[in-house]
């Protein structure tokens, strides 16, 4: 029987195949291993692990690494494949498979509770174009998540996750609160960048005045 296949012949949720990847195999979890048991939902599912792992409280720069597959990955979504393609040095990435237990079941109780909200709705939110907007909106807003601004992976990482969690489930709903969540962090960025410029012009005006 597949990993991610129940006795009735229907998918097996997301949870639950996170929890059999923790416990099956060797000490090691290859990505390339990850994106095989998913099969067909491998985009929303890999693109939601990595946005589960960025909205982790990270040093400045920590980020720049956990973010970077983020960018490979909505690439190939906003070009329009239809499965996932890793190289063969992005499929040998991997972790402990302890550490991926633990880091997993700390998360458990999140995401057996979005998966309990989400279902199929709203169907064209999840369609063709609709999944190459979703890439093209990931592509940013992985792009933001590289910058090693301490804090400012947060809402990125949850726009990418409600985005990844309405395409592994056709959840149109979960889309929308995406495309809510990515207008927040563009929002958050645009106040963030006129903060900066004002403190500039102040400090260069106080020593305009000073000289």
């Amino acid at each position: 029987m597949s990993l991610t296949v129940t006795s009735t012949g229907r998918p097996m949720r997301f949870s639950d195949t996170l929890e059999r990847l923790g416990s099956h195999g060797g000490e090691k979890l290859f990505l390339g291993e990850i994106v095989e048991v998913f099969g067909e939902r491998a985009f929303g599912a890999v693109m939601l692990l990595f946005a589960i792992v960025n909205m982790l409280p990270w040093p400045p720069g920590g980020t720049t690494l956990t973010g970077a597959p983020l960018l490979f990955l909505s690439a190939e979504l906003a070009w329009g494949r239809n499965t996932l393609w890793l190289p063969h040095w992005l499929g040998r990435a991997s972790v402990g498979r302890e550490t991926f237990r633990k880091m997993s079941g700390r998360l458990m109780k999140l995401i057996r509770f979005s998966e309990a909200l989400s279902r199929p709705r709203l169907y064209f939110m999840t369609g063709r174009l609709g999944q190459a907007l979703i890439g093209l909106a990931c592509l940013i807003l992985s792009a933001i998540l590289v910058l090693p601004v301490f804090g400012g992976n947060l809402i990125p990482a949850v726009a990418i996750g409600f985005f990844s969690l309405g395409i592994m489930q056709r959840d149109g709903l979960a889309v929308l609160l995406g495309w809510i969540t990515t207008a927040i962090t563009v929002a958050v960025l645009v106040f963030a960048w006129k903060l900066v410029v004002a403190g500039f012009q102040l400090g260069f005006d106080w020593f305009g005045q000073v000289l």
